[in-house]
């Protein structure tokens, strides 16, 4: 079984991805804030945040295979990179703000080629975390919020310890001590955001406990959908071959419909 802390790599598979099919693009100055973009589609975009609990070691090619498969779908990607908590400028409030400067770029990606109107936002594990807060923040909110094994919940996760005690690395302390920070960052102290979102949670999930997709959707209330998938772990929800991905894939189309012809 893996854990949190030893996330399998997707590197012996990306030879499926043709080196060209995306185009390495910056949204801020330092290593670490560029994202890759997949152009394609009719308009419509998804903007990817990968998980790692925020850790350095983990990077954007966790979703590149994801990507692929959303390209071929036909959406522009933007599969983002961000400062980790244990980089120079992360945790609170630079990983944060990373992810919500990567959102507001999507719409200058492809020569106007993307329609702010249709742009979903997805997340995987602590990439839902930001996912989510990051979609209260953005400029032009995105049409629809995905969270995929989402750490939903930090104030549970911190008091869980989960991944040893990566929620108070990030945030710099649990939520006693640091009250007014977890009220700015924890997704479920916003919620709701005013945004369609979607969470989604195997309950074989060892890694994220679905209690915290399950909370969190109580506090959104009917703006989110949980849909809970049995037997699922914490992986099947990014794996384009799973069982658990059609499905998937199949609430982002409808969550990002589109566009209807003009001469229709």
């Amino acid at each position: 079984m893996t854990t949190s802390d030893d996330y399998p790599s997707p590197l012996d598979r990306l030879t499926r991805v043709p080196r060209d099919a995306y185009q390495v693009v910056r949204y801020g100055t330092g290593p670490e804030r560029f994202g890759e973009y997949w152009p394609g589609g009719d308009g419509a975009a998804v903007v990817l945040v990968h998980g790692g609990y925020w850790r350095a070691r983990y990077r954007v090619d966790l979703l590149r295979l994801l990507a692929a498969d959303l390209n071929a779908r036909g959406y522009a990607v933007w599969n983002i990179e961000y400062r980790r908590m244990d980089l120079p400028g992360g945790g609170w409030p630079g990983t944060f703000d990373d992810v919500s400067a990567a959102l507001d770029a999507v719409t200058g990606l492809g020569a106007g080629a993307i329609d702010p109107a249709r742009v979903g936002l997805v997340g995987h594990s602590a990439g839902g975390t930001l996912a989510l807060w990051a979609a209260h923040r953005a400029a032009v909110p995105p049409a629809a919020v995905v969270s995929l094994a989402g750490v939903c919940d930090l104030a549970l996760a911190a008091r869980l310890g989960l991944s040893d005690g990566a929620v108070a690395e990030l945030l710099g302390g649990g939520p006693a001590d640091r009250p007014a920070v977890y009220r700015r960052a924890d997704p479920a102290a916003l919620a709701p955001l005013g945004v369609p979102q979607l969470l989604v949670h195997g309950t074989a999930d060892a890694d994220v406990p679905f209690e915290l997709s399950r909370r969190y959707a109580v506090a959104a209330g009917p703006e989110a959908t949980l849909l809970a998938l049995p037997g699922a772990d914490h992986f099947d929800v990014i794996t384009p071959d799973s069982a658990a991905w059609p499905r998937i894939a199949r609430e982002l189309a409808r969550m990002l419909p589109a566009r209807e012809r003009e001469d229709a």
